[in-house]
């Protein structure tokens, strides 16, 4: 059977894709908007071998399979063979092959993961999330290229979900609104001290500078983001509000902040650090203050928090967990932190990646040059991946406000809601 055939097997002769291959066979529908081309046939051997779905992500950043068309339809399109490739998927493939000599020793050879995927190393959920593991995960996926992220992300710099204000607000808007509407639902005056925790390149933390008047504290694991937010602050003439520093949130020995902002961190905790996460923080705060946490959640606490053989641990987010929205509202409650509000933004973190897929493609060339062709890979798949996310609601993107009550019990908070939307 040809290789393009073995993929048409795969996928199901309905699925209307074109596919080729390096032997000059073809399958599939001629002339489909979406064409797979296969360019080894050790792409099959990524297939056979790899957990699920992740051997056709392998084969993608390896190089030996190439997507013609918008890679977001594109995974729509073949949205159930890329979801989960079961055993008897590999069977079918291991059938189909047994008669070409090539194709067979493809099938029969084990190879390597693409050098771009984290090495997965089992350890206890209590070593998981140690400071120096942290730092080390958080490396693999921010420390890759700031010239990189400017491409993607736009000049917000702002790698989380934007808040889009009106229909046909553009991208840059959205994280306006985003970091505003941070803002105002914390309570931020002039004169305020605000710690930002996982601050990434500081947006939040110069924003709460400029538009606020307040005396702003982030801090992040990411050496290459620190650098990038401190010549970013000195150059908008921050410095005497702002500051970014190279560090663990939980090496902060300042205490007595007004309010905390956590946006995009708590994904990376890990649900056995919850507690202990939450309570740190609220022992930051003074009376009154406020902490709004940001952070992608899942619909529900079925499943595991961590899917350690899935594409985005393995590439993307190593030891990144995921909770339930009341899950996460649990733990900040029981920490002493009482829940004033709550909303799901996860339509609208589907628009910001798909605003972020549109600049990697504007990029496309110039990414592949600045971080290599197997990165810009790995990002092209993950985000539009994330964008069928959470527009069919696998993934969710929660903020939750709580308070530190006094001793007494007085909250501070006005009576309704005062941030607009």
């Amino acid at each position: 059977m040809s290789l393009a055939r073995v993929f048409e097997r795969l996928a199901g002769a309905g699925a209307p894709v074109e596919f080729t291959a390096y032997d000059g066979s073809r399958a599939g529908v001629p002339g489909a908007g979406i064409r797979f081309d296969v360019r080894s046939p050790y792409a099959v051997s990524y297939l056979v071998h790899s957990p699920g779905a992740l051997g056709l992500a392998r084969a993608y950043v390896a190089g030996m399979i190439d997507v013609s068309g918008d890679m977001y339809t594109a995974l729509k399109t073949m949205q159930q063979v890329m979801g989960e490739v079961k055993p008897a998927d590999k069977l079918k493939i291991v059938g189909s092959v047994l008669g070409d000599p090539l194709l067979r020793a493809a099938v029969t050879r084990r190879l390597d993961p693409p050098p771009q995927e984290a090495p997965v190393t089992r350890v206890s959920t209590f070593l998981r999330h140690s400071k120096k593991r942290d730092a080390k995960a958080i490396s693999h996926h921010y420390d890759v290229s700031n010239t990189f992220y400017e491409w993607v992300l736009g000049p917000s710099m702002a790698y989380t979900c934007a808040c889009y204000p009106e229909e046909h607000s553009t991208l840059e808007e959205a994280q306006f609104h985003k970091h505003d509407l941070v803002a105002k639902k914390i309570g931020l005056k002039p004169g305020m001290r605000l710690l930002d925790v996982g601050c990434g390149w500081g947006g939040m933390v110069m924003h709460a500078a400029k538009e606020y008047g307040v005396k702003a504290l982030g801090v992040t694991l990411s050496k290459q983001q620190a650098e990038w937010a401190q010549k970013a602050i000195a150059d908008r003439g921050l410095t005497d509000l702002a500051e970014v520093r190279h560090m663990d949130y939980r090496d902060v020995t300042e205490t007595g902040f007004d309010a905390i902002s956590s946006i995009g961190l708590t994904e990376h905790i890990g649900k056995a650090n919850l507690p202990s996460y939450f309570a740190f923080l609220n022992g930051k705060l003074k009376p009154y203050g406020r902490m709004l946490n940001h952070t992608i959640t899942r619909p529900d606490n079925l499943a595991p928090s961590m899917k350690q053989d899935g594409f985005i641990n393995r590439y993307v987010f190593p030891d990144g967990e995921l909770e339930g929205p009341g899950y996460v509202q649990q733990q900040m409650n029981d920490a002493g932190f009482e829940i004033r509000h709550q909303e799901n933004l996860r339509e609208h973190y589907a628009r910001t990646l798909t605003g972020w897929c549109r600049n990697l493609d504007d990029h496309w060339e110039e990414a592949v040059e600045e971080v290599g062709d197997g990165i810009a890979r790995v990002w092209k798949v993950y985000m539009a991946g994330c964008v069928l996310g959470f527009e069919q609601n696998w993934i969710q993107l929660h903020q939750t406000l709580g308070v530190k009550l006094d001793e007494k019990g007085a909250s501070h908070m006005p009576l309704r809601p005062d941030w607009g939307v």
